[in-house]
């Protein structure tokens, strides 16, 4: 299976030395859970994108340091292409920024969060009907770690969407739209370490407790594999449907 990572934005220049950019975050997680993964990489960020929606089996996006709602060509171009891949039933899932534009494409609301920053490492509540999970959510457990690192949330999801985890701090952190959209708040592809080296990079961005808070929760254990393997099961699954329908459509 071929994935494509539209690339949002960098990691900072200061910081990639240590840690690489974000094709060899997500190149590492993914070879860490399923090595036949195949990623493609689109920096969409400077106008790259894929010549056919075909390309790749499914999509699913970076994080950025801008906001959905900011006026910039970019974003208005990456917010089209999104309504695109969706009104086409193409799989995408989208990871903090792309988790928020899929709100922003689909008629819902993002806004800069009155609660401040979270950073850190946070726990979500999973509490999904069994007769609403989808079968790609597979043994989910009752709450899901993530690192996380955003100002912004999604306040009202689009239409059509089920909200499959959530926290006081951020009510609609996992979100599927349709059966082929899916959003992620969280960052599977985020280490510990690249995390803390950030969080030390904006220190002066945070209240003093909000950064003590954030530096100490990088000491628990996070699902970011057990999230990963969910977004693979998700985009198989939508393989298969697609596959099965073209079939259905031959005989």
């Amino acid at each position: 299976m071929k994935l494509g990572v539209l690339l949002c934005d960098d990691v900072r220049p200061e910081l990639q030395a240590k840690h690489g950019n974000y094709p060899a975050m997500f190149s590492n997680l993914f070879a860490a859970v399923d090595p036949s993964i195949t990623l493609q990489f689109y920096q969409v960020i400077d106008g790259q994108y894929p010549q056919s929606l075909s390309e790749c089996d499914g999509y699913l996006t970076s994080g950025s340091r801008y906001s959905v709602y900011e006026q910039s060509r970019w974003i208005n171009v990456f917010q089209g292409f999104v309504h695109q891949l969706y009104f086409q039933h193409i799989p995408l899932a989208g990871i903090c920024f792309g988790h928020q534009m899929i709100a922003q494409a689909l008629a819902g609301e993002v806004i800069q969060s009155d609660r401040g920053w979270g950073i850190g490492a946070t726990q979500a509540g999973l509490d999904v009907p069994l007769i609403q999970q989808p079968p790609w959510l597979t043994d989910p457990p009752s709450k899901i770690t993530l690192l996380v690192s955003h100002q912004d949330q999604v306040i009202r999801p689009p239409e059509n969407s089920k909200i499959l985890a959530g926290s006081d701090f951020c009510p609609n952190s996992m979100m599927l739209v349709g059966e082929h959209f899916l959003g992620i708040q969280g960052h599977p592809e985020f280490t510990p370490e690249y995390l803390f080296d950030l969080i030390e990079f904006r220190k002066s961005t945070y209240p003093a407790l909000t950064y003590q808070n954030a530096v100490d929760s990088l000491e628990q254990p996070t699902d970011h594999l057990q999230m990963t393997q969910w977004i693979i099961q998700f985009f198989r699954y939508r393989q298969r449907l697609s596959h099965q329908q073209i079939f259905n459509n031959t005989e």
